[in-house]
């Protein structure tokens, strides 16, 4: 298995759940879909259990390193510009997919049973939760974003502090390394997850339960779809003068976990290593993905709350003026961050719905089929993770371009770092430092 290609191992365990899923669902044989359901949800249990310590010593690690960067608070500027840029297009995109296939109309769902989401955002919890009361509380919870908030906090105290902060920093460095190299351990189980999680979609979600959400399923996985084969290629050309081909090839092991573990956060060792394999410096990588992986979600925040709200203002028969898609296209590019480690978009659309003074309750007729959709959302998410901080690097003059060239030729299956056969893309033996390391180097 160390000689078969990352991706096409995930491929095949793709294929083989879904003819277990298959086979369990239409022989009726609940145990062979309660194995598959247990499996792929270890899986993801395994990747949320290092999303607390792997959140806060990348980004403390990535602050500290920016100060070997030069003009590091431009590029933290041009990475912010370029996530409202991004995420603008994908909300418009959901908007006109809406407009043009109309999701809603037609449909014929019972109404008066759909309840609320309990979980549900708001503006005033998004402003109010940033701020952890009790830090620690903060990490029993899972809540990503209040660790994003005290880790961003920590690191720029560390990196003013300087010199007596360096100890803290290097046992920052070493937990980093610690819980990245445990988490690639879990990341080489992938194929097994994928085979559990695609297994237990297909034997759970049947075609009579998909049928009535039918248009808008396909709605959201055009949208995502068009994002992702379109949009960011268009902008690798024009803003980056970039072959979108060499992209898909370095980024492509992300964009697959991501489909099949709908994690943007457990996926973010893979997709660090990607974007730095297609030449982005370390340093910047080590600021850019971390940060993406908790704020960056044009298929979670943009194109599904977009088509979502469609739907929903059409099946419960209100009518949506100008100013509505305008204010929903406001929410995407500001309110993205309320979702971080929140699970899947239900937050975010619970939130754009209450902006737009829609039923909330329409967010539950959404919930049966939200796995399938969180797996196309996450996917695309992960690519916007990764084409940011390229294009930056591109516009910037620091990305190497004969390493984004050769990306596609280098494998991730290997935990060190190496391809199969010890090599780097150009036939050299690996770089010593370069082997068993998934995180930033000391700036």
């Amino acid at each position: 298995m160390r000689k078969f290609p990352f991706s096409a191992q995930i491929l095949l365990g793709l294929v083989l759940g879904a003819a277990l899923g298959f086979l369990a669902r239409e022989g009726d044989l609940s145990w062979l879909a309660g194995t598959l359901d247990t499996v792929g949800g270890l899986f993801v249990q395994l990747l949320k259990l290092a999303v607390p310590p792997l959140v806060f010593t990348a980004i403390v690690v990535s602050v500290v390193s920016l100060r070997g960067v030069a003009n590091a608070a431009r590029l933290a500027l041009r990475t912010l510009l370029w996530f409202g840029v991004t995420a603008l297009i994908a909300v418009s995109l959901g908007i006109g997919i809406g407009l043009l296939t109309n999701p809603g109309r037609g449909v014929s769902l019972d109404v008066g049973g759909a309840t609320a989401p309990k979980t549900t955002g708001s503006w005033t919890d998004f402003l109010t939760g940033i701020v952890p009361t009790n830090p620690v509380g903060a990490f029993v919870e899972g809540n990503v974003l209040q660790i994003v908030f005290l880790a961003l906090v920590v690191g720029a105290a560390a990196l003013l502090v300087g010199a007596a902060a360096e100890p803290f920093v290097e046992l920052n460095r070493a937990v980093l390394a610690i819980v990245q190299k445990a988490l690639w351990w879990v990341i080489r189980l992938a194929p097994i997850g994928t085979l559990g999680l695609i297994g237990h979609a297909v034997a759970a979600y049947g075609w009579d339960l998909l049928a009535p959400l039918a248009k808008f399923t396909t709605a959201v996985y055009v949208g995502c779809a068009v994002v992702l084969f379109v949009v960011y290629p268009l902008l690798l050309v024009t803003a980056g003068r970039l072959n979108p081909l060499r992209f898909f090839a370095g980024a492509w092991p992300a964009i697959e976990l991501a489909f099949v573990s709908r994690s943007s956060v457990g996926t973010m060792p893979v997709t660090q290593r990607s974007v730095e394999r297609l030449g982005v410096p370390r340093e910047y990588a080590s600021f850019a993905v971390p940060f993406g992986a908790t704020t960056k979600m044009d298929g979670c925040a943009a194109i599904y709350p977009a088509l979502a709200a469609i739907f929903v203002a059409q099946v419960f028969g209100v009518d949506l003026g100008v100013g509505d898609y305008l204010l929903i296209a406001f929410v995407s590019v500001v309110g993205s961050a309320a979702t971080a480690g929140l699970t899947g978009a239900i937050v975010m659309l619970t939130l754009t719905l209450s902006t737009l003074g829609l039923p909330l309750a329409g967010a539950g007729l959404l919930l049966a089929i939200d796995p399938i959709l969180d797996m196309i959302r996450t996917a695309t998410n992960v690519a916007g993770q990764a084409v940011v901080p390229t294009i930056v690097a591109a516009r910037e003059g620091i990305l190497d371009r004969d390493a984004y060239a050769n990306a596609g030729r280098r494998d991730l299956t290997d935990a060190d770092g190496t391809d199969a056969d010890g090599t780097d893309a150009d036939g050299t033996a690996d770089r010593p430092a370069h082997r068993d390391d998934l995180t930033p180097a000391p700036a």
